[in-house]
């Protein structure tokens, strides 16, 4: 099998990167999508919190998370069987051990221009969050008003489909164990056989600095980090219209899905590339910070989950050519916001890798900064 571009990796950055790639070259490129699972996102992917918060990620993250809210606005042809976004504000609260760290989430909001509101304990008692919670944290809070909810597997399908009758060729099962370069193309050893292209895009997420050895490339850096899930039953069941809640201090956050509540410790645990689960430390000491917060009765722990956010030291993606490995291009480490900013980025990569003008200054993220 021959293509001109192989992207190691399925997930939301390797598809967004295959729809813009079939968009800005009329169509002209043969690209194939090569997934080591036997289904695309099956790892960070499909185990996101699916919401779209403009500040996520800190300053040098919010013109990626902009540049991306027009496409789920009004998103082209092939996505609009689903609403992508639906509104559900995020509520930010000081935590009563230690209020200053709400007004360093303030500076951060200020230091990227992200639009917010203060709330007193009066604004907080009329918030669909205020009878949840115990009267010490319903002091003072703030709230970023144009955030949604995600409907990311709309979206991430809606990539895999392809741009104006054209698709990317999904390769699933086809973990990669070797890569060579002869002359001016690579050969991929994988489970579904060998596969040649002249470019490789590295977007395997958690397995990126793998890739990048198989290539004989330099890593970059990339951390995996745990991030743990607690999908609960709880009494009241959660209101439909209850914002994103989150504690300042960066130890909790949740938010309703249905009659159920999504609860997360907010953790970052060094780990490795691997299908992650999660701790059970980690969900009771999440589901005891919950439960002296608010007056809500845990009734039971439905379900849970962990996923891997992979971050680079300085927090920013690593997107552009390798340095030092030629035909080899760099599509990862997105972290959290990977969802959020995936339109933006899969048309900023694209642009690169076809020798395009980007819309976006690439300099922050470029692969050549280490």
């Amino acid at each position: 099998m021959r293509f001109d571009v192989a992207i190691v990796g399925a997930g939301i950055a390797g598809a967004s990167l295959a729809w813009w790639l079939g968009r800005l070259s009329g169509g002209r490129l043969t690209v194939a999508l090569v997934e080591m699972e036997a289904r695309a996102g099956y790892h960070t992917t499909g185990r996101s919190a699916a919401f779209w918060v403009e500040s996520y990620g800190g300053p040098e993250i919010v013109p990626l998370s902009r540049a991306s809210r027009d496409f789920f606005v009004a998103p082209p042809p092939g996505f609009t069987e689903a609403r992508l976004l639906s509104l559900r504000p995020a509520l930010h609260l000081a935590p009563p051990d230690d209020p200053s760290a709400l007004d360093a989430v303030a500076a951060e909001f200020d230091a990227g221009a992200v639009t917010y509101r203060w709330l007193d304990a009066v604004d907080l008692a009329d918030n669909p969050a205020g009878p949840l919670l115990r009267p010490e944290w319903r002091r003072r809070g703030l709230i970023e008003d144009d955030c949604h909810d995600i409907d990311v597997a709309a979206l991430h399908q809606g990539f895999l489909r392809g741009a104006d009758g054209w698709k990317p060729q999904l390769i699933a099962d086809a973990e990669v164990t070797a890569m060579t370069r002869r002359g001016d193309a690579w050969h991929l050893t994988t489970r579904a056989g060998e596969i040649v292209a002249t470019t490789i895009v590295n977007a395997a997420g958690a397995w990126a600095d793998v890739v990048a050895a198989l290539a004989g490339a330099a890593p970059r850096g990339l951390q995996p980090l745990r991030r743990t899930m607690a999908v609960l039953a709880i009494d009241p069941p959660p209101p439909a219209d209850l914002p994103v809640v989150m504690d300042a201090a960066g130890r909790f956050y949740f938010k309703p899905d249905g009659a159920r509540l999504w609860l997360s410790p907010h953790d970052e645990i060094p780990d490795v590339p691997h299908d992650v689960r999660p701790d059970e430390l980690d969900l009771a000491t999440v589901i005891d910070r919950f439960e002296q917060a608010t007056t809500v009765t845990v009734r039971r722990l439905e379900s849970s989950w962990a996923g891997l956010r992979t971050f680079t030291a300085d927090r920013k993606p690593v997107f552009g050519w390798d340095d030092a490995v030629p035909g080899l291009f760099w599509c990862a480490g997105q972290g959290g916001f990977g969802i959020q900013t995936a339109p933006a980025a899969g048309e900023l990569c694209a642009a690169l890798l076809l020798g395009q003008a980007p819309r976006l200054d690439p300099a922050p993220w470029l692969a050549t900064r280490f």
